[in-house]
């Protein structure tokens, strides 16, 4: 049993040795309110009120592939990291959960830099849309940077998906943050003009901001620091003292 298990093993393995690679071109492309890195939410649904779109592209623009879609409430989005896949990977990554200092291995977290630059992530499916002649799939809660190629979209099924017994010691629950938003009297006077294009822009800034998107050994030392952020085409400055985070001015 052991022998003809072991010749097995080395055949499948020729087998996956001799393809060298695998060739994937994106199925779609996410149109995303967060234009860089900085302030994306570090998992997905923490932030209910990032909409965006996903842009079906090419031989994959058929209303034949969503067909039935809206059946699902969500949806599970295979992407590339596309914004950091030129710092390549290492085997070892800080990881926030760990105060953004200790090192664990790269496939026990969910870092963007990994062998192969693939993420996973959940969304809400909120509708059907077209962007010119391309059909588009609206959703919400994403944690995607603008432009990011989808190489794959797949319903999200509750039964089977859902783990009622899994856990993690590295992430037991979701961070909460103790800060308490607030908007200067300038700021407020230039979001007013904004809310028509943007309806949710103050509820978009607090929940991304109430994640504290500051870099995890900031959080710990008196951080006097002013930040900004692009949401859409807007640049959001702000800066925190203690639990207090105050937005100072929104511009385009």
């Amino acid at each position: 049993m052991y022998r003809n298990e072991s010749l097995l093993w080395q055949s499948v393995r020729v087998k996956i040795t001799m393809q060298d690679s695998f060739n994937m071109a994106p199925v779609a492309v996410i149109h995303s309110p967060y234009k860089e890195k900085f302030a994306i939410p570090r998992q997905p649904n923490l932030v209910s009120a990032a909409h965006g779109k996903i842009e079906l592209l090419l031989d994959c623009n058929q209303s034949e592939l969503i067909r039935d879609l809206e059946q699902h409430s969500h949806l599970w989005l295979l992407f590339v990291f596309h914004g950091t896949i030129e710092r390549g990977w290492k085997p070892l990554v800080k990881a926030p959960r760990l105060g953004g200092n200790k090192k664990t291995g790269v496939f026990a977290t969910r870092s963007t830099h990994r062998p192969n630059p693939i993420g996973m992530s959940v969304v809400k499916l909120e509708g059907i849309s077209r962007i010119n002649d391309n059909l588009a799939i609206d959703i919400s809660g994403l944690d995607l940077l603008d432009g990011t190629p989808i190489i794959d979209i797949k319903p999200y099924i509750p039964y089977s998906d859902v783990v009622v017994d899994a856990s993690s010691q590295m992430a037991p629950d979701a961070q909460s943050s103790s800060l308490t938003i607030n908007f200067s009297d300038s700021a407020l006077q230039q979001l007013a003009p904004l809310t028509t294009q943007y309806p949710q822009l103050q509820t978009f800034i607090e929940q991304v901001l109430s994640q504290d998107p500051r870099p995890a050994y900031r959080k710990k030392s008196n951080d006097t620091q002013e930040y900004g952020m692009s949401l859409y085409d807007l640049n959001i400055r702000w800066q925190i003292q203690g639990n207090d985070c105050m937005v100072l001015s929104i511009s385009q």
